[in-house]
């Protein structure tokens, strides 16, 4: 588990104290698409080593160090400076009787359409080779963006349609702005616009024949004036029933999706090589067997095995609930189960 300050390690003292703990340092990217810095991380020069004595004193396993650039990476350089910081903070720890082994470099890498990991990792590798030359440091990485970034498309059709007539400051003429209404939103999909700071681009999914463009917005299908998924672009004349295609929505968009207002998540649809598919169709679905686990105590084990042999103590029933009803009054409520708890 990682930490980032004292009363994490108290914590774990009290609780688990067999823990095997990754110290995690601060060190941000000069641009990144998330940043994280500012919720987590320590200063590597002025709290880690406070934080690594008190961890020593409460008699702590500490096994490495951790880092997150921030997610959406844009200062490739920044993970050299991130390996070389860890390195400092191995030696400090080698001081106080550490032996650490893992270093966890975090995530951040690129994965939309025309990107490409070659810079960073050409910076990784090479950073990696001058101050953890050491074979036995088993070093890890979090590239879930780099992965399902581009892994998603997302198709809207449009369903309303406002035209809206503008005056242009300038000429002073009329223009027509188009707002167009889609089946999804930003609390569908399209959070990752509020929570991600996501960049969106709309294509039309048909060609459009000729050449003029209208100043354009696109709106989410609740009744939050919120909902909005693109404020200003250029877009051919739309019909209704017309669809709209998204590139790059497979980083946090459906695992935050809500059906707010009532309307449902997307259905996934899998487009796939029909060599591909002959491969995947036959794999048998994850399970706790593919996972090392490692020595966990009872528990934080009870009731998280998959099948089912451990569950929770539930107590007696009925119970019953104090609840403060009208004018501050007690009254009892009931609480009963039907039917098998799974």
């Amino acid at each position: 588990m990682t930490f980032d300050n004292e009363v994490e390690l108290h914590k774990v003292k009290e609780i688990f104290p067999e823990a095997r703990m990754v110290i995690r340092i601060r060190c941000d990217a000069a641009v990144a698409q998330c940043p994280l810095g500012m919720k987590f991380g320590c200063n590597p020069h002025t709290e880690a080593p406070h934080l690594l004595n008190v961890a020593r004193a409460l008699g702590i396993n500490v096994v490495g160090v951790s880092f997150h650039v921030g997610s959406g990476c844009k200062e490739p350089a920044v993970f050299r400076k991130a390996i070389f910081t860890a390195r400092q903070i191995f030696d400090y720890a080698a001081t106080l009787g550490y032996n650490f082994n893992l270093l966890d470099i975090g995530g951040g890498y690129p994965g939309d359409h025309g990107t490409s990991i070659d810079k960073i990792a050409e910076i990784v590798n090479l950073a990696l080779d001058d101050f953890f030359p050491d074979p036995m440091i088993n070093v890890i990485a979090e590239p879930g963006r780099f992965y399902v970034s581009s892994a998603y498309t997302l198709a809207c059709s449009i369903h309303s349609i406002r035209a809206v007539n503008v005056e242009d400051p300038v000429t002073g003429h009329n223009t027509v702005n188009y707002m167009y209404y889609i089946n999804d939103g930003v609390y569908g999909s399209f959070n990752c616009i509020l929570y991600d700071h996501q960049h969106i681009v709309a294509q039309p999914l048909k060609k459009h024949t000729g050449n003029k463009f209208y100043p354009s917005s696109i709106w989410g299908p609740t009744c939050d004036a919120l909902d909005q998924v693109i404020d200003k672009t250029l877009l051919p004349e739309m019909k209704l029933g017309d669809w709209l295609v998204f590139e790059n929505m497979g980083a946090y968009t459906l695992p935050v999706a809500s059906p707010f207002n009532g309307f449902p998540i997307p259905k996934v649809h899998v487009v796939a090589d029909e060599n591909i598919w002959m491969l995947l169709k036959d794999i048998f679905p994850l399970s706790e067997s593919h996972f090392v686990i490692g020595n966990t105590p009872a528990n934080l084990r009870l009731g998280l095995d998959i099948d089912g042999t451990d569950t929770w103590s539930l107590p007696a029933l009925p119970i019953t609930i104090p609840v403060c009803g009208n004018g501050g009054l007690i009254e009892e409520h009931v609480l009963e189960f039907v039917g098998p708890i799974e």
